[in-house]
């Protein structure tokens, strides 16, 4: 039965993910129509790897130049597609064998345009890894829900996310006017009264930042991207999609008091005087009170080993302080910088590793973590 599902692979100096990617594709329960590489100007060996899959119908596209970002890309490929479903997958992304067929039920419901799974990490080797790992299994076992049920999802992951193929040619592709194009067109299609869905029984697994220096890289797209539909979109938001518009003011909240919360212990025992041990045993209980919870329903869930996400715990601290780092730098440029004219918001931004990281041996392994 054919699945109606076009699957769109952006990839720039991306030869050490994309054979598992491609092979978790090709596997699927319910296999798409057509499957389409797009190589943006990739410096390594990208363009030979997609065309060794060429056997198994996987078709290469190459932009005359580089387009610079993953939705011009994907916009690149978009004429190729004549299916309902557009399923965009990143380059170093792994998806469950029945990734495709966990998702087609979501759009039975006419209303609903876009639709994403469960993310977890494909590796827990680095501090980083770890770190981001534990945010996967909180965000994804705790905020999503949450927001799903209120059916207000504050994004369907661009790495591995089903697009309705109409209501993209409606909004004119893949959104370009911000740096993340997922979350763009996931507030848009609620504002317009459409529906995102999560949902949470389709699994992928992406390849996180393996590096302090990748990661911030990564980090500062996201952020400055956030920053920016909070600045295109909160209006609209409020006028038309409530709910989600207090998830996002939420965040911002959150951002704003994060230094607070962090730095609380230190100014009670220093500034304040109290006692040093029942300061920091406070804090240390109110965050494990909110924060093992949903990571124990994860370890259920998932079926994931609860010492080893316990011991990935305290590497979820380093991530998040360069996450407020970013975020504050986010506010700063995005929120208060490019309405004043006095800084330029982030336009560009390829993913990849490159060639660089290649020669310094960063290659994800090709093992499917299935």
């Amino acid at each position: 039965m054919p699945s109606g599902v076009t699957v769109i692979i952006p990839a720039h100096d991306e030869e050490a993910g994309l054979p598992a990617t491609l092979d978790s594709v090709l596997s699927q329960t319910i296999l798409p129509e057509r499957v389409l590489v797009v190589d943006d100007a990739s410096r390594d060996r990208t363009h030979a790897v997609a065309l060794s899959y060429a056997e198994y119908g996987v078709e290469v596209i190459r932009p005359p130049a580089n387009l610079g970002s993953k939705a011009r890309a994907q916009n690149h490929a978009l004429p190729y597609c004549a299916t309902p479903l557009i399923l965009a997958v990143d380059a170093d992304t792994v998806l469950a064998p029945d990734y495709i067929e966990r998702i087609l039920p979501a759009f039975a419901d006419p209303t609903v345009t876009v639709a994403a799974g469960a993310v977890q990490t494909r590796y827990t080797r680095t501090l980083w890894e770890r770190g981001r790992s534990t945010e996967y299994l909180f965000g994804f076992h705790w905020h999503r829900p949450i927001q799903q049920g209120a059916n207000s999802p504050m994004v369907c992951s661009g790495c591995c996310s089903v697009f309705r193929r109409s209501a993209l040619m409606a909004a004119g592709g893949f959104p370009e006017r911000t740096i993340v194009e997922d979350m763009d067109f996931t507030w848009t299609e609620q504002i317009a009264g459409r529906r995102a869905r999560y949902v949470s029984t389709a699994v992928a697994w992406a390849a996180d930042p393996e590096t302090l220096r990748y990661l911030r890289k990564q980090v500062w797209r996201w952020m400055a991207g956030y920053c920016q539909n909070v600045r295109l979109h909160t209006g609209a938001l409020l006028r038309h999609k409530p709910i989600l518009a207090l998830w996002v003011l939420l965040a911002l909240v959150e951002i704003l008091l994060a230094p607070l919360w962090w730095s609380a212990p230190l100014i009670l025992t220093l500034g304040y005087g109290q006692p040093a041990l029942p300061t920091w045993s406070w804090w240390i209980g109110s965050e494990l009170l909110l924060t093992l919870p949903p990571l124990v329903y994860a370890v259920r869930r998932r079926g994931l080993s609860l010492w080893q996400v316990l011991l990935n715990l305290p590497c979820v601290y380093p991530t998040k302080i360069v996450n407020l780092c970013y975020a504050w730098k986010a506010l700063a440029v995005e929120l208060v910088g490019v309405p004043l004219r006095l800084t330029r918001g982030l336009t560009v931004y390829e993913k990849g590793r490159g060639p660089a990281a290649a020669a310094a041996g960063i290659r994800p392994r090709t093992a499917s973590p299935w």
